[in-house]
């Protein structure tokens, strides 16, 4: 139930309605002395409406703005200190498995993996809120410098609820939308490989302004589609206005180098081929085209109907569409189809199915069927039979997110969601390559979003988004295990996904800001790690910050009383990398660990018997293992 106002009206803005309703191009969003975006009057544009002359005002250009850009921008560019912490207990097959599913803010997930998988990743599926008034966006503070903003970063995970409802009653339109928005697509743009593609989905409410915002971003020359999925089969009775049948996904790629994937036929793009003769199936096609004889005199000229020998003309407006010796050659041919009764006033071409070109494979086009894609009723069956009914609110079918998976990447290929919501992206990636046979690799990413107490994921048990989403894809994997009629048939499939949830940094705050710690207080931060930091959020602090990828099969051995991490030990003679955060390290163990010629190593700064031996150990490797790197933390 709706509250009184308790207070006189607002004039301004009963003005400023009267003037929308009068003017709707001349309406704005501003920040009010507060920092809040509210609606607003641009008067330039109002006295242009105004006058029969030329208002001068600010130059004009070409772009799109709001309040709030360059803040976004400064956001998406600002160093954290955080760090990625593993969690064994909630991964399925840890020490094995090839896919990632990071807990937290996707902001931050994005700006932790820039080292790791900058230019790695093929494709980016997300399906962001929609601003509808009745979802929720990232509520992102820009209100502070990089040197600030990284320093509070080290503090703490979230600043509070970090997922707000963007509503006109809160004084918010588009513009903290469009913020949220443009700092992520920023960072996504630098993970996509130099021949990836990124797919986003959404509604009418921001589809526009989304375009314009991706054309800033990748490049008004790499839009490459805004496909049109049919998402319902039918429409809502009690619909006021155009009842929509349909969302947006808009496709841009990275740059020229991206090649799109032929799609497999489907049966009802084949339901056309329904004729046939001795030659084979066939369709009839079209023998006119939308030229006139005046553009086109020589398509202007009579056909003989080879059954009647009548004189076929076609109109002055809408000619044949070969010429008089093509026409000929396809008589000759038998090209020509006069109906099924053969006296047919109009010819056909004979357009046969085993002649199709690529093989048969048909061209992508943007208009996605339910039939061919699934719809929300199906997304929501799916989402039922494997969690609970109505459990998430928006998920998509996996249908869709298959034929998006085959359109934009290939066999091997890393794929990523940042907005992973009900999780059916992961299911989607396992159930293709599990019917391809393939070894595609995700990675997903959704913030622990708390479920509203009244909902039905917490009447299932869930208390936050995450972890409808990794239940969902533990579930799908399994199910798809399961499923296989041999079952050494899908022995490789890989279902598992290592679970790291983003937290504050696993050094003390002395080690980002030094300065601050007087000299009488050092005694206490000789150990700058954090107390209840295990060996293994260390090792993964380290893996971000050399760039290494957080996938690779990581083995666990004792060397000398001494427990030593040894990473991608499987593809390479050598290990990509070593590390030791035990103390006590001597001279005889550092060569005992430089036999191994891994290709990096890193120890505690805290960690060496004495300096002596802190000191001797890049001598120890540059003369036993040169090519190894040296680091401490």
């Amino acid at each position: 139930m709706n509250k009184l106002k308790m207070h006189s009206p607002d004039l301004t803005q009963a003005n400023i309605d009267k003037l929308a309703e009068l003017f709707p191009n001349c309406v704005a969003e501003a920040c009010g002395a507060n920092g809040a975006v509210k609606r607003s009057i641009d008067f330039d544009q109002l006295r242009q409406e105004l006058t029969g002359s030329i208002v001068e005002g600010p130059q004009e250009r070409y772009q799109l703005n709001w309040p709030g850009k360059r803040e976004a921008l400064l956001t998406a560019n600002a160093p954290i200190a955080k760090t990625l912490r593993p969690c064994r207990e909630e991964s399925v097959d840890f020490d094995t498995t090839q896919n990632l599913f990071i807990e937290g803010d996707n902001l931050d997930a994005l700006k932790l993996l820039q080292e790791t998988y900058l230019k790695k990743v093929k494709m980016i599926y997300i399906d962001p809120p929609y601003n509808t008034g009745n979802d929720f966006i990232y509520e992102d503070d820009f209100a502070e410098d990089s040197a600030e903003y990284l320093e509070r970063s080290n503090q703490r995970d979230v600043a509070g609820n970090r997922m707000v409802a963007n509503t006109e009653a809160n004084g918010r339109f588009h513009s903290d939308w469009l913020s949220m928005m443009y700092a992520r697509l920023k960072l996504a743009r630098n993970l996509l490989r130099d021949d990836g593609v990124i797919f986003i989905s959404i509604d009418d409410n921001e589809q526009a302004n989304l375009k314009r915002m991706c054309d800033e971003i990748f490049g008004e020359e790499n839009f490459v589609a805004n496909v049109l999925w049919q998402k319902k089969y039918s429409a809502a009775n009690d619909h006021k206005t155009i009842a929509p049948l349909h969302d947006h996904i808009l496709v841009f790629r990275k740059s020229g180098e991206w090649e799109r994937n032929l799609m497999v036929r489907t049966e009802s793009m084949d339901k056309q081929y329904r004729l046939q003769d001795e030659q084979g199936i066939f369709r009839a096609d079209n023998y006119l085209c939308n030229k006139s004889a005046d553009e086109r005199p020589n398509l202007y000229y009579p056909i003989i109907q080879p059954n009647t020998g009548e004189e076929i003309w076609p109109k002055r407006s809408a000619v044949w569409r070969y010429s008089q010796e093509t026409h000929l050659a396809n008589v000759k041919n038998d090209l020509v189809y006069w109906g099924k009764d053969g006296v047919g006033k109009v010819p056909a071409f004979k357009r046969y199915k085993h002649l199709l070109k690529n093989g048969g494979l048909a061209i992508p086009t943007t208009w996605w069927t339910f039939e061919e894609c699934g719809h929300n009723d199906e997304a929501q069956k799916e989402t039922s039979e494997l969690l609970s009914p109505k459990i998430f609110s928006t998920p998509k079918p996996t249908r869709l997110l298959q034929k998006i998976l085959r359109l934009g990447s290939n066999d091997d290929d890393l794929v990523m969601d940042f907005f992973a919501g009900s999780g059916a992206f992961g299911d989607a990636v396992m159930r293709l390559n599990a019917e391809e046979g393939e070894t595609r690799k995700f990675i997903l990413v959704q913030i622990p979003e708390p479920c509203d107490e009244k909902s039905e994921a917490a009447k299932a048990g869930y208390s936050t988004i995450s972890e409808i989403t990794k239940e969902r894809v533990r579930r799908a994997g399994a199910k798809i295990k399961s499923s296989g009629s041999d079952e050494s048939e899908l022995d490789t499939l890989d279902i598992g996904f290592r679970v790291l949830k983003i937290d504050s940094s696993n050094m003390k705050e002395v080690f980002y800001t030094p300065d601050a710690i007087s000299q009488d207080l050092l005694s206490d931060h000789v150990n700058n790690i954090r107390e209840d930091r295990t060996s293994e959020d260390l090792l993964f602090q380290v893996l971000l910050d050399w760039g290494v990828d957080l996938a690779l099969p990581i083995a666990k051995e004792s060397i000398a009383d001494k427990t030593v991490y040894f990473v991608d030990t499987n593809s390479n003679t050598k290990p990509a990398l070593a590390a030791c955060f035990d103390k006590g390290v001597s001279e005889d163990f550092c060569k005992l660990l430089a036999k191994r010629e891994p290709l990096r190593v890193v120890f505690r700064d805290a960690g060496f018997t004495t300096d002596s031996v802190k000191i001797n150990v890049e001598q120890i490797f540059t003369l036993m293992s040169p090519s190894t790197d040296v680091k401490t933390i």
